[in-house]
């Protein structure tokens, strides 16, 4: 009884911070939040928040966790129903925005990208959070509240995942190779040599995995060009422009146009398809098909005993390791991180209730609970020092904490989900061969200045 009634103040109180904070945002119910709160619990009246995310597979491990926090939520909120609304993973990037721009359908509580954050917020569709009056704000990784911060310095959610990325690489099949384990690669040269040598000895092996099309939208972005990018002396946008031609974009296309073109990828019925993912994490890796996949420290999510494919011997056989720079130099390594936010949308009808709903589910019990259920790295510093959570087997926390030292985060622009569109154009047209590196990096200058302006490119 006691922890309950710590719960209910701490929502009465929170939810007339946010009211004042958001302009144009009073209560809904034109009282101010608590007579508002205390009004439903009254009168018996219901009220509903709706939650929307994404159902990735069928062990859905987000829905078991806004389970276990909606049923929290309801029994400290009296009059208040959570109604879950999962999205199957492949659909949410279009189905999302479709709920977000109704007030009809907007949901109160939703699943955000942090790479979309800058341009939803800036299309209206989320509001902005009184995170400051949160004490436990104070306790999320500073670096990651970079990327839930928009242009107009406001943050629009709360990061209840993070992530990096790296190399996977399998150690029996480098073993019958004749490749050295434990394997550091120092640079591209290494990577392209280690999957040339396994293309010749285990010819019925794919050397190398990476996501390469349309079809894996932002993984293709982010997971393969901007993990080869950043790992060469330019960057995705700098000054305040976007590079659209550099070295460093003709290295990353060169490097995924060897691996094609050497027959060292994976076929393009394979990976140019919006389930290529969970054909590699499920199939490919688990039956050793694949020596090196480029990818990011959630797969173990999958192998875990909550997981779609429980694989208590995964990290036995597959090691992850840092992805290197392109020839080595400092500062060696390389890495990308991203994560996933709460948010309340903007036209919905509760968004003092959503907020609330967000602070219980990002708290310290249900976030650990989150981490743990589904493989993420936690934003929460206090997670990250649990025994508990660091110690849990089967997982990568351990080495991916050092990789974020290497790590860079995704250009916080509003044209960004434009130009990784343009990006994910120009991985697939090298990976399919339809076009060489550099028709194809000239094809995206030509794109994403249609996209954002003349003014707003550069060529280095």
């Amino acid at each position: 009884m006691a922890a309950k009634k710590r719960i209910l103040a701490g929502t009465v109180a929170a939810l007339t911070v946010f009211t004042a904070a958001c302009s144009g945002n009073a209560g809904t119910n034109g009282t101010n939040s608590t007579e508002g709160a205390e009004a439903t619990s009254a009168a018996g009246a219901t009220k509903t928040v709706k939650v929307a995310y994404g159902k990735w597979n069928e062990t859905d491990n987000w829905g078991k966790w806004l389970t276990s926090v909606k049923a929290d939520f309801e029994k400290a909120n009296p009059g208040v129903t959570v109604e879950l609304q999962p999205i199957e993973g492949s659909q949410y990037a279009t189905k999302i925005p479709l709920l977000m721009m109704d007030g009809k359908t907007a949901p109160e509580v939703l699943a955000e990208d942090s790479f979309m954050i800058n341009a939803d917020s800036e299309a209206g569709y989320l509001e902005p959070l009184a995170v400051d009056a949160w004490e436990d704000w104070g306790k999320f990784n500073e670096g990651i509240k970079a990327a839930v911060t928009a242009t107009d310095s406001k943050v629009y959610g709360v990061p209840f995942s993070t992530d990096v990325r790296g190399l996977y690489y399998n150690k029996e099949l480098f073993k019958k190779a004749g490749l050295p384990v434990p394997w550091e690669p120092k640079s591209w040269d290494e990577v392209l040599s280690a999957s040339r040598t396994i293309k010749s000895k285990l010819p019925d092996i794919i050397p190398f995995w990476m996501n390469s099309g349309k079809a894996g939208q932002e993984a293709t972005t982010m997971q393969t060009f901007e993990m080869l990018l950043y790992g060469t002396d330019d960057e995705l946008y700098e000054d305040g422009k976007w590079v659209t031609q550099s070295p460093g974009i003709l290295s990353s296309l060169n490097f995924i146009h060897t691996i094609y073109s050497e027959g060292m990828g994976p076929k393009m019925s394979q990976v140019l398809t919006a389930q290529a993912g969970q054909v590699l994490e499920t199939d490919l890796m688990p039956n050793q098909k694949v020596a090196i996949v480029l990818n990011g420290n959630w797969l173990t999510g999958n192998w875990a005993a909550s997981g779609s494919k429980p694989w208590p011997e995964a990290l036995d056989v597959y090691g992850f390791v840092k992805m290197p720079t392109e020839k080595g130099q400092a500062p060696g390594f390389t890495s990308m991180s991203g994560g996933w936010t709460l948010s309340v949308g903007a036209k919905s009808t509760e968004k003092e209730l959503g907020f609330e709903f967000i602070k219980m589910a990002t708290n310290e019990q249900h976030n650990k609970e989150f981490a743990m259920l589904d493989g993420a790295l936690t934003p929460r510093t206090d997670v990250a020092a649990d025994a508990e959570y660091t110690g849990q087997p089967g997982t990568l926390y351990g080495v991916a904490a050092e990789f974020i030292t290497y790590t860079h985060v995704r250009p916080t622009n509003a044209n960004y989900p434009a130009v990784s569109t343009s990006i994910q154009e120009m991985v697939e047209k090298v990976a399919s061969g339809s076009l060489a590196p550099d028709a194809a990096m000239q094809e995206y200058a030509k794109s994403v200045e249609r996209t954002v302006g003349a003014d707003k490119v550069a060529t280095k």
